[in-house]
């Protein structure tokens, strides 16, 4: 399924997810809504979250859920697990394309009170549940970088070194053998400069190979 307008990026150098797993729980008419979340990045890590949060809550009568995959968001799925079609695992899945978030699953863990929500009543709760648990756990962002392999001789590593700590750039490791070898990580929309950057910085000595891509957490 393709990205849509609220939903994650199509811009695939960066995506956002959940900062990390937490449950939270809110109660609605004396039904409790548990709303566990955690960060994924297949559909089987996905189902082993909805399966753990099954055996943690065996009490709850519904264990409803949704997920979003991929760093383009292609990979929805949902599901309402007894509850009314389309009262529960819609409109978890809307909180997270509206939040823009991938590689991200909710389960929300009902416990029944006693008291019928109606269609519109449960359809509030689910997505209330996801909403406010994401409020509490937070969120982070993506970014891709390109890695690139610098070698430079020695005469000169000490300086580039220098200089590229202190620059925008990210190190990702450094080693010395032949030649001093630096993998420095670049945004994809950046290399074109630090190419020149690093070419004016060596007078043109440096040797420069694509090296492959990375996620890194946080803005770089």
């Amino acid at each position: 399924m393709p990205p849509s307008a609220g939903g994650p990026t199509p811009d695939r150098d960066t995506y956002r997810t959940v900062a990390a797993a937490g449950v939270h729980e809110i109660e609605v008419r004396r039904s409790r809504f548990l709303c566990a979340l955690a960060p994924v990045d297949s559909a089987e890590a996905a189902r082993e979250v909805i399966a753990e949060r099954r055996r943690a809550e065996p009490a709850a009568r519904h264990h409803c859920h949704a997920f979003v995959l991929d760093p383009d968001g292609r990979t929805q799925r949902s599901s309402d697990d007894g509850e009314p079609a389309g009262t529960a695992g819609t409109p978890m899945l809307e909180v997270l394309r509206r939040r823009g978030l991938t590689g991200t699953v909710a389960v929300v863990s009902r416990h029944f009170g006693g008291v019928l929500l109606g269609a519109g009543g449960l359809i509030r709760a689910y997505g209330q549940a996801v909403a406010d648990a994401l409020d509490v756990v937070g969120t982070v962002e993506y970014r891709r970088l390109n890695l690139l392999r610098v070698s430079v001789d020695y005469g000169r590593a000490g300086r580039v070194e220098g200089e590229l700590h202190s620059s925008k750039y990210r190190v990702t490791s450094t080693s010395y053998d032949d030649a001093a070898r630096f993998e420095v990580g670049v945004r994809p929309d950046q290399v074109a400069d630090f190419r020149a950057w690093l070419a004016d910085l060596t007078g043109g000595s440096a040797a420069v190979e694509a090296g492959g891509e990375d996620w890194v957490r946080g803005k770089v």
